[in-house]
């Protein structure tokens, strides 16, 4: 007599990786690098170990749970494109009750972490950020405007923000001035992305630059994005944040990403769109590393 063989329910492992997908951890590792170097630069010294540890974790538990949220809310839209289409969310492995649940425990962890061993303003502000971009980003600017990516950016531009205030219990002037490089790097990294994915933008419905305003209207932004950038990415060294270790990578770095769209600007292709995209991840990395690298010789 023949056995019936049926599908064996996926393993505690494979939930664990497909719940791990939806974190977006190449993102949330970018976010978490810039809120650790916040924390690194705020203090004239090593920072202490506590709101080192417990503020980069809070900050990564949180981030993870607007990445969650934020692939519950788009998975219709991740189904319809090729580059998400794989998320767990999109293909239906993953329910919606399980990613609420997932999410919320995320968050509620890391904002937990962040009141008990941190600061009150640290946590504050991560949940603004969560709201910012889960909520305000993700679910009204994003399918409403073409400039979604430039306002929201804001809440992607706060993690060196949020590091400072793990270690300072404030905000000031040095931190928004990191802000804003990042505020300033979005568009034009993003921009990029969006150069090359337009026919899924596309399929997807969402009002993205490339589509709205076509090719070469986008390509002019991120050349301008990128110049305003340049500006601003010196402002560390202008203002005795930084010094000349800082100040020669910076304008290396820079002179590299305004060559990048330059080029692309002169003569697109979707190969230098995603040249101009990888590099721009690498930018931001360097031009950060290279801060918190002046931040301890002090030349």
């Amino acid at each position: 007599m023949k056995t019936s063989t049926l599908p064996r329910p996926p393993g505690l492992l494979h939930s664990i990786k497909q719940l791990y997908a939806l974190t977006k951890p190449r993102v949330v590792q970018l976010i978490v690098f810039c809120a650790v170097i916040g924390m690194f630069l705020a203090v004239p010294g090593l920072p202490e170990w506590r709101p080192l540890v417990f503020g980069t974790l809070g900050i990564w538990l949180v981030a993870s749970a607007a990445a969650a949220f934020n692939c519950l809310v788009e998975q219709k839209i991740d189904a319809v494109m090729r580059r998400t289409s794989w998320r767990p969310s999109a293909t239906g492995e993953l329910g919606t009750s399980s990613i609420i649940a997932f999410s919320g425990v995320l968050c509620a962890a890391g904002m937990l972490l962040l009141y008990t061993q941190v600061n009150a303003l640290t946590m504050w502000l991560t949940f603004g950020t969560f709201i910012g971009y889960a909520v305000v980003y993700t679910v009204l600017l994003k399918p409403a405007t073409p400039q979604n990516i430039v306002i929201g950016g804001a809440s992607g531009a706060m993690p060196p923000v949020l590091g400072w205030a793990a270690m300072t219990n404030h905000v000031s002037a040095q931190a928004l001035i990191l802000f804003l490089i990042i505020f300033l790097w979005t568009p034009p990294h993003f921009w990029a992305l969006a150069l090359y994915r337009t026919d899924d933008y596309k399929k997807s419905g969402l009002p993205m630059l490339p589509v709205t305003h076509g090719s070469e209207y986008t390509r002019l932004q991120v050349l301008l994005y990128t110049l305003v950038l340049t500006a601003v990415s010196l402002m560390p060294f202008a203002m005795h944040m930084s010094g000349l270790v800082y100040a020669i990578a910076a304008v290396v770095l820079d002179a590299i990403f305004i060559a990048y769209a330059w080029e692309l600007k002169q003569r697109y292709s979707d190969w230098l769109a995603r040249k101009t995209f990888r590099y721009s991840i690498i930018y931001l990395s360097l031009l950060f590393a290279a801060m918190l690298l002046d931040h301890y010789i002090k030349i």
